[in-house]
């Protein structure tokens, strides 16, 4: 019998021992510690891109629709073209967006003519793009219309070029 609890107890502690232990599988690759992988950031939501956006002033932008601020105008005339009315609508669209800002409008004319004459004309001018802003919803607390006639060209010159130039009002902010 003392063959028979040797054998129990050899089986016994085999069992035991079998139960304790995890086989290894050779199927399986060895497991590495890894340094966690670098992920982007999160995109931002379109809140945050929107606030950022809102924050520079479209005045700033050089290819920006504002950065034109000029109306021209044909020669011994005061009516807006047709062709400027994009000049005058992105304006009055930001003045009506951002009521705390104001501007001048500067009416201009070129070299010919008497002086009281081209002031008068570059007034009309001014007023012409003013009454434009104000139909598109512009308050006049935004607006001032002022003339500076010859006095202030743009190009220098005695041709057409120069002359087109100078016929014009500026919306100064």
């Amino acid at each position: 019998m003392s063959n028979f609890k040797s054998l129990a107890f050899i089986a016994a502690a085999a069992a035991l021992l079998s139960a304790c232990s995890t086989p290894v599988k050779l199927a399986e690759t060895p497991v590495v510690e890894r340094a966690p992988e670098k992920t982007a950031p999160p995109a931002p939501d379109a809140r945050e891109v929107n606030t950022v956006v809102a924050a520079i002033d479209p005045l700033n932008d050089p290819k920006g629709v504002l950065a034109n601020r000029s109306v021209y105008f044909d020669f011994d005339k005061y009516v807006v073209r047709e062709s400027e009315t994009p000049v005058v609508q992105n304006h009055s669209a930001y003045l009506v967006k951002t009521p705390a800002r104001k501007v001048i409008i500067q009416g201009n004319t070129d070299d010919r003519g008497g002086a009281e004459y081209n002031l008068a004309l570059g007034q009309k001018r001014a007023e012409a793009v003013r009454k434009s802003m104000a139909a598109m919803g512009v308050s006049d607390s935004q607006m001032e219309a002022v003339s500076f006639g010859k006095e202030k060209p743009k190009a220098q010159g005695n041709n057409e070029a120069a002359w087109a130039e100078n016929r014009r009002a500026d919306i100064a902010y």
